[in-house]
């Protein structure tokens, strides 16, 4: 039997034309029904997603309220506590001064943490010392041993994180004092053994403002937040802005002990150390600008940050054979670059995506991705911490179902 060669389907005009850099639109308006359906449920009182793909923003959306009492609408420009969506920014801002000298990889932290010099490695059999010491590489990747107090499998390390105030959860404590603190707590596990999320980015940005004797704040702001015109990234909302932040549910269980936490009214500098962890607040445009100059090489506008093999080796995976996993923070199927978490295949993820693909998210409500081969970014920002990961799982799959070209 011959057989005849098909015939190429071609797309109508009709169909070309809902079509916007490979989306459809009508697909991508399902995100604003599943979006108002978890409003409606009480996820959280609000929402404001973005999709750029090819340089061109294909989606840009408020949904819902601003406020927990529902009687601010949602806007575009909502400020919001980004949390662990710092860890990125910080990190790159660290490998700019790698680019520049400034520091190496490979360097142990104690050259300018003097205070970590006698660490000890917790084990059952007693403490231990250190196999090799602490690098900087250690901190952006969450391999130096390091932990999150409400976290540590170890009873002793958890209630001495909280004692001590390491993560200025419940007071203020400034830099110079919280590492003399830290360095009185036994770490985890080794120092590159294995991956555990920790406040090893806290301890980054406390050696950057050792290095460069500058406020992690003017680091950022000259490095990152200025030349990108991050306008609305802060690390305080003063009071002029304070009428565009974004809030949690009342409803929601984690709100309240994390507002303790989230002390973000009233300026940080002087008072308690900037938490390169988890400090920042910003709106979806801004925190797509830095977004979208990483998906681009490390370039924007004319202006670079990074080389592009730089972006391309920290979008790497650099966890290859240490124990640990992200699963709790991205589902199974990704390991940890440097700041970033990456999808090591294909499949095994619990949404669709591309290999290679780097995403965090923050502990708020906030989650993004940057998918290279499709030249596309895309972020969520909500304030419903409890339901962080349904929300976001489910943001990322419907973006997927709408790019269709």
């Amino acid at each position: 039997m011959t057989s005849t060669p098909s015939t190429p389907v071609r797309l109508g005009p009709e169909y070309e034309a809902h079509l916007r850099q490979g989306f459809s639109q009508s697909r991508l308006d399902r995100l604003g029904l599943s979006i108002q359906e978890q409003i409606t449920a009480g996820l959280f009182p609000g929402a404001v997603t973005m999709v750029m793909r090819n340089d061109e923003c294909v989606h840009f959306e408020a949904y819902g309220h601003q406020n927990a009492a529902g009687t601010i609408p949602m806007a575009t420009d909502s400020i919001f506590r980004l949390a662990s969506m710092t860890k990125p920014l910080v990190t790159v801002a660290a490998m700019m001064l790698v680019e520049r000298g400034r520091f190496n990889l490979y360097d142990p932290i104690t050259n300018w943490l003097p205070e970590l010099k006698d660490l000890k490695v917790e084990t059952p059999e007693g403490d231990v010392p250190l196999i090799r010491p602490i690098t900087v590489q250690d901190l952006m990747r969450h391999s130096a041993g390091f932990v999150h107090g409400d976290r540590a499998q170890s009873p002793r390390i958890r209630k001495l994180y909280d004692e001590l105030q390491i993560e200025a959860n419940k007071q203020d404590i400034l830099g110079d004092q919280m590492l003399k603190n830290l360095g009185t707590i036994p770490l985890a596990s080794q120092p590159g053994a294995h991956w555990e999320y920790s406040i090893a980015v806290d301890v980054l940005g406390l050696l950057l403002e050792r290095v460069e004797n500058k406020t992690l704040e003017e680091i950022l702001n000259v490095l990152l937040i200025k030349p990108l015109g991050m306008k609305d990234t802060t690390w305080w909302v003063e009071p002029e802005r304070l009428s565009r932040l974004a809030e949690a549910p009342d409803s929601d269980p984690l709100k309240a002990k994390m507002l303790l936490a989230y002390r973000q009214t009233t300026n940080p500098v002087g008072r308690t150390y900037l938490r390169g962890g988890a400090g920042l607040l910003g709106t979806a445009a801004d925190y797509m600008r830095f977004l979208q100059m990483m998906l681009r090489g490390g370039e924007l506008e004319g202006r670079r940050y990074l080389s592009r093999r730089t972006v391309e080796f920290m979008c790497s995976e650099h966890t290859i054979g240490m124990t640990g996993s992200t699963h709790a923070n991205t589902g199974p199927g990704y390991g940890f670059g440097l700041g970033f978490a990456v999808r090591l295949n294909q499949g095994m993820c619990w949404v669709p995506g591309s290999a290679g693909e780097s995403l965090w998210s923050g502990i708020w409500g906030t989650s993004f991705w940057l998918d290279f081969k499709e030249n596309l970014t895309a972020l969520i920002l909500t304030q419903g911490p409890t339901h962080k990961i349904q929300s976001r799982m489910l943001y990322k799959t419907l973006v997927y179902s709408a790019l269709v070209k």
